[in-house]
């Protein structure tokens, strides 16, 4: 692995592990991370950065010049774990029950540290100036923007800003990158179907609103059969399906929660045609009614 790596960031290894441990094992969800936002500001400091605090509430961003060149750039990193309980035994375990590390935001944050050392070390023979961003609320899905609607570009405008996230199965010192669509959009979707409650008794007396969803998530997994074209990707995956908190009684509503995620925009158009075209044409079918709403998140990541 050495061979990959450039000396002065090699030397710091151990310290770097040391941090990205210390992260594992406290993680902190969305918009909470004031602990992890502490200690990358205090890092930032120590090693000369001009350091601004609570862009997008926990947000950090450091800055750097140095020689006399105009550039600017940015390099951003997102710090937040997920609601996950950790059960794997390592040392460095999560500490806090019900959070965990578990998508790699705790490497993302050490990268970014570790890259940050060694841009303000006189090894490092970058001239410009550059914003390292430190990113909150990526699993919640909104932190970016919220950074946005603070002022992050007026008041650190980035010619060019270059993200990453950790690939598990790459071989070690393989980066994967190319132009063109990279990474899926995201969008989440939530469907309402309202029928008539009842009691489980008497199902003619009521619109089973189960019924019609159940019959919903089904028809849901024709779109990407039936209506993407072969060589395109997409996902429609159903992450929620609520309904009901008795045995023999026949609820109001069902409510589910969809991730819908694909490579080009018009695809993306059509998988949101396609469910609210489906979800109101089941409900009726089931005599019930249906509300879709539809929560943007992330566009197509286009290099």
């Amino acid at each position: 692995m050495s061979d990959y790596v450039i000396p002065e960031i090699k030397a710091t290894e151990d310290e770097m592990i040391s941090i990205r441990h210390y992260l594992h094992a406290n993680p902190e969800l969305s918009l909470e991370e004031f602990n992890t936002s502490e200690l990358v500001a205090g890092k930032l400091a120590e090693w000369g950065y001009q350091v601004t605090r609570g862009l997008g509430k926990t947000g950090v961003v450091g800055s750097l010049s140095k020689g006399d060149s105009p550039r600017t750039i940015g390099l951003r990193a997102d710090m937040d774990a997920l609601p996950i309980h950790e059960t794997t035994d390592l040392p460095w375990a999560s500490t806090v029950p019900g959070k965990m590390h578990a998508c790699g935001h705790d490497g993302h944050t050490t990268i970014l540290l570790a890259a940050a050392k060694y841009i303000a070390s006189p090894a490092c023979q970058f001239n410009g100036t550059v914003h390292l961003i430190f990113q909150p609320a990526e699993e919640a899905i909104g932190g970016a923007d919220l950074m946005i609607k603070d002022g992050l570009f007026e008041q650190f405008p980035c010619e060019r800003i270059f993200g990453l996230h950790n690939m598990p199965g790459l071989p070690v010192g393989k980066l994967g990158f190319y132009a063109g669509n990279f990474m899926a959009s995201a969008d989440t979707v939530k469907i309402t179907i309202t029928g008539y409650g009842g009691h489980g008794a008497h199902p003619e007396r009521t619109v089973d609103p189960i019924v019609a969803g159940a019959a919903l998530v089904m028809a849901l997994q024709s779109i990407v059969a039936r209506n993407v074209p072969p060589g395109e990707t997409a996902v429609v995956s159903v992450g929620t399906f609520q309904a009901g908190i008795a045995s023999n009684v026949i609820p109001e509503s069902v409510v589910m929660e969809l991730s819908v995620r694909a490579m080009k925009p018009d695809i993306r158009d059509l998988l949101i045609k396609r469910i609210h075209e489906l979800a109101d044409f089941t409900a009726k079918s089931y005599g019930a009614s249906s509300v879709v709403e539809v929560y943007d998140s992330y566009p197509v990541l286009t290099n």
